[in-house]
This record gives structure tokens, sequence and C-alpha cells, in this order.
């Protein structure tokens, strides 16, 4: 079954034909501009089945879905739990459809992986009127990206996902660490919103919510320009002047001391989340870098995995600086074996798009 898969994100939009074994058969970039989109499609063979990365499936949603009116409207309706997220991936939702209305679309979720975490690590110890009325709740992102990354390197290994504990860490523009135990997420750092977590490349990650209330009551800024500040000049951004990490690290080599502190803040903060991930897995078997500094920085892996030693990881300095996906990193005699795994999302959105039609 031939699937187009349709990945949309915060400035372009990511086209990839898979064919019936799944090798890539046309690839584009392109902008969110429907006669763009529609120029490329046209110009590729016709798929059997759309699969689309919708990044909220709120509580609803936690398998990969065939969109049809009901489902639209249901998604349209989850837009408030991701403001800034949620109508790119509709867009493109729809632009496709209009170029190819009589293809089957599927829905596929970056919450739904996490839909199996446990309550003590899913609820927010807040008011039960605010849990119950606006659906808070920690939902978890990227969990297509993780779902992938915790099979593919089961897979490496020759062992069932279900009897290893994995932690991934996705590192890309956007973060996020998840703890796997049984092939199920048990746990991860990104929680009601894509802000929670690690620092990333312009987002925060975790504040203390006293800091958000201090700078609403003191400074008079507004809830708008709060969220601008944390989601979009923050992060690498806000530390080092940059949101590129090999422009950070540079920089870093050279002595700067904004850049020297921006690495040491996300390494810490990378380092903290993972422990925290093999706490909840309880211990850890396999760890898992992907996303684009997951799988290009050789100095972000070594200066976390050197700081894990405790929990039993440890890399080969040479492969670790050579490392090209998919592959093991891991010192033989370290008791964890680590590896880095090319992020690969069509995959899994096309696997849930062909299951959604089966």
């Amino acid at each position: 079954m031939r699937v187009l898969v349709v990945n949309a994100g915060s400035s372009s939009l990511k086209l990839r034909l898979l064919g019936h074994t799944d090798e890539i058969e046309r690839s584009a970039d392109l902008g969110a501009d429907a006669d763009e989109v529609a120029g490329v499609i046209s110009d590729w063979p016709t798929p059997d089945v759309i699969g689309h990365r919708i990044v909220h499936g709120g509580t609803e949603f936690a398998t990969p879905v065939r969109v049809d009116a009901r489902v639209r409207t249901a998604l349209d309706a989850l837009t408030t739990l991701a403001p800034l997220h949620q109508p790119k991936s509709l867009a493109a939702l729809d632009v496709v459809t209009r170029v190819l209305p009589e293809i089957p679309a599927v829905a596929c979720f970056d919450t739904a992986f996490h839909a199996t975490i446990p309550p003590e690590a899913a609820t927010y110890a807040i008011p039960l009127e605010w849990r119950e009325r606006y659906a808070i709740r920690r939902y978890g992102f990227h969990g297509l990206s993780h779902a992938y990354a915790a099979r593919r390197a089961a897979e490496l290994i020759g062992e069932p996902v279900g009897q290893l504990r994995i932690v991934t860490c996705h590192l890309g523009a956007g973060a996020s660490v998840c703890a796997v135990k049984g092939g199920r997420s048990v746990d991860t750092t990104m929680g009601f919103t894509p802000l929670e977590g690690l620092v990333m490349a312009t987002r925060s990650g975790s504040v203390d919510p006293g800091l958000v209330l201090w700078l609403e009551e003191h400074e008079r800024l507004s809830p708008a320009e709060i969220a601008d500040a944390l989601e979009h000049r923050s992060g690498l951004l806000g530390l080092a002047g940059t949101s590129d990490m090999r422009a950070v690290e540079r920089a870093a080599a050279r002595g700067d001391e904004r850049a020297r502190l921006a690495l040491d803040v996300y390494v810490h903060s990378l380092t903290a989340g993972i422990a925290a991930m093999a706490s909840a897995t309880g211990g850890l078997d396999v760890l898992v870098f992907t996303g684009g500094v997951g799988e290009n920085s050789a100095v972000a892996r070594a200066r976390t995995t050197e700081r894990l030693s405790y929990l039993g990881v440890a890399v080969d300095p040479e492969l670790n600086e050579g490392a090209v996906p998919d592959v093991e990193m891991s010192d033989p005699t370290a008791p964890v074996r680590t590896f880095v795994i090319a992020a690969r999302e069509d995959l899994e959105i096309a696997a849930g798009a062909r299951s959604a039609l089966a």
C-alpha cells in the first residue's frame, strides 16, 4: 500500500511518498501554499492512503483514525489545547484533502503514544475542577518519533521491545525524553503543552510557575507577551543568542561565556530528564538519541552520557564522534546500550495509516 505522509512543521510542510515496502519514492519540503502543494502532488504517483501527523489528539484519539466530518470537527475543537501547533497540522490536512479528495486520509497523533502514561505521571496536583473542566493533564508530544525510535532500537538489538527498558531522546528544535517500558510510554518530559520539560532551541522548557505570575504582577506583562518570550525567545536562543546548536558549540569552543553557559544548561536539563525517565522505567537497558541535535551533535551526546555513568551508560568516543544513524555507540563493557537513530516519523505514520484502513 503506497502512503503519502504529510508532516506539517512550524514553517514548512514535509511530504514523503512511501512505496509498498516503505521505500521513499518521492520527497519534498514545501511551504504551506496550496498551489505549491497541488503542483508537487499532481506529478507524483497516486497514493492509496494519506497519513497526516496531527499534533494533538486529546483524550479521545489514542490510535490512528480515518478522517471524516466528525473527526475533522473534533480535531478542530482540540485547537485550544495546542493553539500554536494544531492549526498548522489541520491546515495541511485541508490543503492535501482538497488536492486528493478521493484518497482516504488518516490522522496519526503525536500525543497518542503517551496515552498509556499512568495516572500518577499524567496528573497535575491542581484543583479537581480544573482537571475535569479543562481536560488538564500531561499529554506529552513527539510520540510518533519516540515510538519509532524505541522499536527501531529493539530491532537493532534483536530483542522484543516489550522486554526492554528504553529511554528515547528526541532532540530537535523541540525536545523531549520518553520512558518506554513494555513497549509503552510510561512517562515523558513534555506535559500539557510542548513547552514543559527540556531546554530547547527557542523554548524555555520548565520554569517555576511562580515566575510567570511574578512577571504578570510586577512587570505587567500580558499572557501573550510571556507566551511569546517562553516559546520563541528562550532556550538556546535566550541563553546564547542563537538557536543553532552547531553555532553554540563553535562559540563555546572559542571561549564565549554565553555559549558555554547555554551548553551547560542544555546538558544539565537533558541529563536530569533522562535520569527521571530511567526512574520511571525502573532502570535502563537502552538509551537512544534521535532528532536533529540527537543525530548530529557528538558534543551534546558525549557530555550527556558522561554524566550518566552511574546509570551504566558509557560510549566509545570514536564511535560517538563518527556516528551516522542508525548505529550503536556503546562502550563494549557498558551494561546500557546507546544508539543514534534517524528520526523516521514518516514510517510510524505510514504504519498507522495502513493499520487504520485495515
